[in-house]
């Protein structure tokens, strides 16, 4: 057979081959085309083909795991967002607490105009630009009241004075809000947070929120404007879902000076990457650190506590971890307008552990992140919810928070309050993330309230003993007890 003949075979074999498959996968298409047709024809009421053509594709994600999932182009600019930490808005946190209630205020952002404009923690969000959105899902709300730079939004509360509940409206100019992603222990009087513990002024704290952009030079100008001058540092990353991957491996790296951060692997086990520290770090290598996790700590929470308690440079203190273990990509729709997260990968430790809790694991089973030893603390759900609440309410500026009784201070000759409880949660109801339903950890007993009735904070506290040196030594085997009783005095202005 000549050769031209045999290659004219291979190519139609080729052509015959791809048709075949396109063929398969034009036919299932078209059962997703046909029927959109079809609904359009024949449904009782008229339907927007828009609206189908979304459901059919949060259809196809439904299948998968829980993280994947499509992402219509109305909520595609909030979801870049909440990962570039700006977004143009008025600058309020909100909840929702029940479908078909009226969205409510947790607290105005500080230097926002909805702080400037008097809005109160509290406040319920009735009218949007004249429209009334008092049943409406926290998402459209949030939606209208996000708009170009500069534009103006007329908004309706009811606000409870007294035993009355008034309307107010309020005029706000839009402008680019700035969401900060690390927070401290508590704010001064300037609203600017504090980055020690109230009653420990050696223990530098840091809260990391969530994994953004601009989350890694946070943590860093935080730690720069400290200038070294603290004893020993506890990152806080209980409550954070995690967020982007290249920044708890960037936070990690400042930590180390070798070795590996975390490893990427595809379908079928295949390595796509890993990574490595780089030499030099910019935490001193004998600072004795504390990594706070609870039950929602998950997917980059989990990296920064993994790598650092495997190589031994942090000491991990609360509850086991959430164990989310998957990256998703963000595949890109319709020139951009819309987009599919898709779970593509799973991540493991840098001791090749795995992190990520498949459907049907138990307690026993390797998963997430274990507290180092003897540093399991359990935590009811009634005083995680509590914690929150705390949290929430050191969000506010401070200014909001004239009607908040204050904190008596210690009695002359006895020790500082403890900075790990808190007075009861004012009368400004929030609510927050409820850990996932498994089996408690057998940990140290841990009383919700101590003899004053004040809420506390057991695994906070068991940091502080930690890193006070009552019970044991650093990871690094150096003396953490450093404070003094002098130093552990009360703290009443900010360290900038």
């Amino acid at each position: 057979m000549p050769p031209r003949n045999l290659h004219v075979i291979l190519l139609a074999s080729l052509v015959s081959a791809f048709c075949f498959v396109t063929a398969d996968r034009v036919r299932r298409v078209l059962v997703i085309g046909d029927a959109l047709d079809l609904i359009e024809r024949y449904y009782v009421d008229p339907v927007d083909r828009g609206k189908l053509v979304d459901s059919a594709m949060a259809g196809l994600t439904s299948g998968l795991d829980p993280y994947s999932e499509f992402i219509p182009e109305s909520l595609y600019s909030a979801f870049n967002d909440s990962f570039l930490q700006e977004f143009a808005g008025v600058g309020i946190l909100v909840e929702q607490p029940r479908s078909g209630e009226p969205v409510r205020v947790i607290t105005p952002l500080v230097g926002s105009p909805a702080l400037a404009a008097g809005l109160m923690p509290g406040d319920e969000i009735v009218g949007v630009g004249g429209d009334d959105v008092s049943e409406l899902d926290i998402r459209d709300v949030t939606d209208r009241l996000r708009g170009p730079i500069g534009s103006d939004v007329l908004v309706m509360v009811r606000r409870m004075v007294g035993d009355v509940a008034e309307r107010i409206e309020i005029r706000l100019r839009r402008r680019t809000i700035l969401v900060e992603s690390v927070v401290g222990d508590h704010r001064d009087q300037d609203d600017r947070w504090v980055f020690r513990l109230r009653n420990y002024p050696r223990i530098a704290y840091l809260r990391i929120t969530t994994f953004g952009e601009k989350t890694a030079g946070e943590v860093r100008q935080v730690l720069a404007d400290l200038q070294g001058d603290y004893d020993s540092l506890i990152l806080d990353v209980r409550g954070n879902s995690g967020g982007l991957l290249h920044s708890a491996v960037e936070i990690c790296d400042d930590f180390l000076d070798a070795g590996s951060i975390v490893s990427i692997r595809r379908r079928g086990g295949e390595l796509e990457s890993e990574f490595e520290a780089s030499p030099g770090v910019a935490i001193p290598a004998d600072l004795p650190v504390v990594v706070l996790i609870d039950g929602n700590s998950a997917s980059a929470s989990e990296i920064l506590a993994a790598c650092l308690q495997d190589h031994g440079r942090a000491t991990v203190i609360g509850s086991r971890s959430f164990g989310k273990g998957t990256v998703q990509s963000v595949l890109l729709l319709e020139s951009g307008r819309s987009a599919l997260k898709l779970t593509t990968a799973r991540y493991y430790r840098p001791s090749g552990r795995n992190i990520h809790r498949l459907a049907g694991f138990g307690d026993q089973d390797e998963w997430g992140v274990t507290p180092d030893e003897g540093m399991v603390v359990a935590m009811s759900d009634e005083l995680r919810q509590a914690l929150v609440r705390k949290w929430q309410q050191s969000t506010y500026p401070v200014s909001t928070q004239t009607d908040r009784e204050p904190t008596e201070p210690a009695p002359q000759g006895e020790p500082p309050a403890d900075p790990a409880t808190t007075d009861p949660p004012s009368a400004v109801p929030a609510t927050g993330p409820v850990e996932p339903s498994k089996p408690e950890q057998k940990a140290p007993a841990a009383s919700s309230k101590d003899p004053s009735g004040r809420l506390i904070d057991p695994q906070l506290r068991r940091a502080i003993d930690f890193l006070l040196g009552s019970d044991s030594e650093s990871p690094n085997g150096d003396e953490a007890g450093k404070a003094t009783a002098a130093e552990n005095a009360d703290v009443s202005q900010s360290t900038e």
